[in-house]
């Protein structure tokens, strides 16, 4: 039983490290015209920069869309680079990740 608690306490000790190591890794998206977005392998959102001639009235809707599908790749960029540190961290081996 204590072996697994030991285990159990390394397994934590290394999904802390992991999430340290993501936090600094930066991906960043500029696929759309005017529109930046910045977010960390963590999935933490770093920054959104959006063009100022993108910011009129006449523009909402076409905005949010594209500002949708940038968060969107964002977020599975930093899925993909969370998925590949896992996937190369010994003993931190997590069924469905791979």
């Amino acid at each position: 039983m204590f072996d697994k608690i030991k285990q159990m306490m390394q397994l934590k000790k290394k999904a802390d490290k992991l999430k340290k190591e993501l936090e600094l890794v930066i991906i960043e998206i500029s696929d759309v015209r005017g529109i930046k977005v910045v977010v960390n392998g963590a999935q933490i959102f770093q920054s959104v920069d959006i063009d100022a001639g993108l910011l009129n009235a006449g523009n909402k809707n076409r905005l949010q869309m594209d500002l949708l599908r940038s968060i969107n790749t964002a977020v599975k960029k930093s899925q993909q680079a969370a998925a590949n540190k896992m996937r190369n961290t010994p003993g931190l081996n997590i069924p469905g990740l791979t």
